[in-house]
């Protein structure tokens, strides 16, 4: 049984516009599943099909095997979700937070206290339970969104932009958090980013959506080789038009002066005491030898078609001011 399964997903908006073009996936128990895209691919409208916010308007989703469309209460208390935007409150403490989301989810009065101070104390929270939340720094508050989601216990989390926004040192540690989610408690997790270091970390597998559909799907290893082989770029005395390299080494993709890259269908490291070598031979002088290795950027880049430096700085500042706002309601 799949943790989350989707076929031919399919939602229109107005007058026929498909903001999701019949997609199908499935994402295994206890996995990490990332899904990347440009702004208006799909992936938000997926997600809140997903959790039941919105109605496919056809094909089925299914979570755990309870289908979410005849279902969706239940749904809900098997799920967690962690939206982009604030989702705490400034002008309570941690603990009253969580108390609230426990009522909300019908947790046990029996229950609510262990719950909470567990959830707590997991995200290394237990020193300010007490605090206003406004007083929180951004690392902070994406924490106890992350131990208010873990209240009702989920069985699959949602996790929306998870560290946009944040400090290096603050995303490092929401990564280490994560990861401790997935390995210790074996809890699924579905992941939307726009930081590919943040996906090639985390993720087991990734979907990269463009315009409603599923561009393509696969580990980061699998994506990052279809992109095409590693790099080597060689600055040397040799002309490209002498160059005649074995074809099991690879082929010149451009030359600029001296600096000529070849792209090889076997591990660089293999392929390089090989092409100096073969350099070597032809007499031809290297004055310098580097390696570049296909990364999620240029998986990004080919397969959802856009500028994902402008997509990342759109994101970025979409977070920035949602939180300028949590700090003027809450100051």
């Amino acid at each position: 049984m799949y943790a989350i399964e989707a076929n031919k997903l399919t939602k229109s908006f107005g007058k026929g516009f498909l903001a999701v073009k019949g997609i199908s996936f499935s994402v295994e128990e206890g996995e990490v599943f990332g899904m990347l895209g440009p702004n208006g691919a799909g992936k938000t409208t997926t997600i809140r099909m997903i959790i039941t916010l919105t109605k496919p308007t056809s094909g089925t989703i299914s979570l755990l095997g309870v289908d979410a469309v005849k279902h969706p209460g239940q749904i809900r208390q098997m799920i967690g979700y962690v939206p982009q935007a604030v989702s705490v409150d400034g002008d309570l403490t941690a603990y009253e937070n969580l108390l609230i989301y426990s009522k909300l989810f019908h947790v046990e009065r029996s229950l609510r206290k262990k719950r909470i101070d567990e959830a707590l104390e997991y995200m290394d929270l237990s020193d300010r339970t007490n605090d206003l939340v406004k007083h929180y720094s951004g690392g902070m508050m994406r924490r106890l969104e992350i131990a208010q989601s873990l209240v009702n216990r989920p069985k699959v989390l949602f996790l929306d932009e998870p560290s946009i926004g944040l400090d290096p040192n603050s995303k490092r540690q929401g990564w280490k958090y994560v990861k401790n989610l997935n390995r210790e408690f074996g809890v699924t997790i579905f992941i939307t980013t726009h930081d590919m270091l943040e996906a090639d970390e985390l993720c087991d597998r990734i979907a990269i959506m463009n315009r409603g559909d599923i561009a393509i799907m696969g580990s980061p290893t699998e994506l990052k080789n279809s992109v095409g082989g590693d790099m080597i770029i060689a600055k040397t005395s040799a002309q490209p038009a002498n160059i005649l390299l074995p074809r099991e080494l690879g082929f010149i993709v451009s030359s600029d002066n001296s600096e000529i890259r070849i792209q090889t269908p076997i591990a660089a490291e293999l392929a390089l005491p090989r092409i100096m070598e073969y350099f070597s031979k032809t007499g031809a002088t290297i004055d310098s030898i580097s390696i570049s290795k296909p990364n999620l950027d240029d998986v990004f880049t080919k397969y959802a078609r856009g500028n994902l430096k402008e997509d990342q700085e759109g994101m970025f500042s979409e977070a920035r001011v949602a939180r300028r706002s949590f700090q003027r309601h809450s100051g």
